[in-house]
């Protein structure tokens, strides 16, 4: 089980430094019935520096997924388009540049892993087969090159008699197995940023520990930095350290970790955290649980669009008037009574 004492363990990271990935009014459309374009994601900023580890959280439905795509350069793929906003990667607009110049990107400069990895493995090809074509179509390599680089991807994940396994496919391999395969993969290539789409969510509570581990270890060996999509805070508490919360296609709350946790400043925000079990704190009563869903964008409320499910809702005010992003002293906030409310973080004993 996750403390969430570990968040004051965490070193922080220097902000002063120009972000590697810097993210700005990012919004993104998809097809809707009539010929017409909906939008799913509507403002999104948010940086991820060298070597830093920053969360993207959220519900089903809130967005991350669909913004992380978007940073690899996969919205066209999925049927959408990047109707506004740019994607600054090392310094350089990706909304701007061909989709030859993406495809360079993946693999040398940005790589992502995906919540179920046996279906991002080809069946009928070895997992040294499939990491040693990545490496030769992206760093030249010849064939016993990128083999050689294969097996030592697969040492560097901790894969037991890696040359031996090289050769086996993925079926013979566990899902934590897979995913350790999946990471050996993408990290082959050297990219300075890993994106984590709920790489831990199919996995057992134990072979979860192992893979949060297996990244931190990269990290440190590494210098990568990490964007971690997920719904799990208390996973995101012992791994990241920021926390950008989304809710129904934008951004609620973007803050360091240990200020999400602790001074939570939005009513989702805190609504989250109260759901996450705490040891010897919620054997007295039930977990709490936000009520209703994210609404889909096509139903986007009027003003707030957390407002139809917050505890804290002004009638008349915040089912009216829709909430810019503003400053507060951990980070910025999307609600209109930020200044009212004193909301509740995690409590630790």
């Amino acid at each position: 089980m996750v403390t969430m004492t570990d968040l004051m363990r965490k070193e922080q990271f220097d902000a002063s430094t120009e972000p590697l990935l810097r993210v700005r009014d990012l919004t993104i459309e998809f097809p809707s019935g009539g010929g017409g374009w909906q939008t799913t994601v509507e403002g999104v900023s948010f940086d991820v520096g060298a070597g830093e580890s920053v969360a993207l959280v959220g519900e089903s439905g809130s967005g991350k997924t669909v913004s992380s795509l978007a940073v690899m350069g996969l919205t066209q793929a999925t049927g959408g388009r990047i109707s506004r906003g740019s994607i600054e990667f090392d310094g350089r607009d990706l909304t701007k540049v061909p989709e030859r110049e993406w495809r360079k990107l993946r693999g040398t400069g940005m790589g992502m892993i995906f919540q179920q990895p046996i279906r991002s493995l080809n069946p009928a090809y070895t997992v040294g087969d499939q990491i040693a074509e990545s490496v030769r179509k992206h760093l030249g390599l010849s064939r016993k090159e990128a083999m050689a680089r294969a097996v030592e991807m697969l040492e560097l994940v901790q894969i037991p008699r890696a040359k031996e396994r090289v050769g086996d496919y993925p079926h013979a391999f566990s899902g934590g197995m897979c995913q350790r395969v999946m990471i050996a993969m993408v990290m082959a290539c050297n990219p300075r940023l890993l994106i984590a789409d709920e790489p831990t969510t199919a996995l057992d509570v134990t072979v979860q520990e192992k893979i949060l581990d297996l990244l931190r270890d990269l990290q440190e060996q590494t210098g990568v930095a990490l964007l971690f999509v997920s719904h799990d805070l208390a996973v995101v508490a012992e791994l990241c350290q920021r926390v950008v919360v989304m809710y129904a296609g934008e951004i609620a709350e973007n803050a360091a970790a240990e200020e999400v946790f602790f001074r939570p400043q939005h009513p989702y925000t805190s609504g989250l955290l109260a759901s996450i079990p705490q040891p010897g704190l919620n054997a007295d009563r039930r977990l709490h649980a936000i009520p209703g869903g994210i609404p889909a964008a096509a139903d986007w409320p009027t003003g707030c669009r957390f407002s139809p499910r917050c505890p804290h809702v002004a009638p008349g005010v915040c089912d009216v008037e829709h909430p810019a992003m503003a400053q507060v002293p951990t980070g910025e906030a999307r609600c209109l009574r930020v200044q009212d409310l004193d909301l509740q973080g995690v409590s630790v004993r």
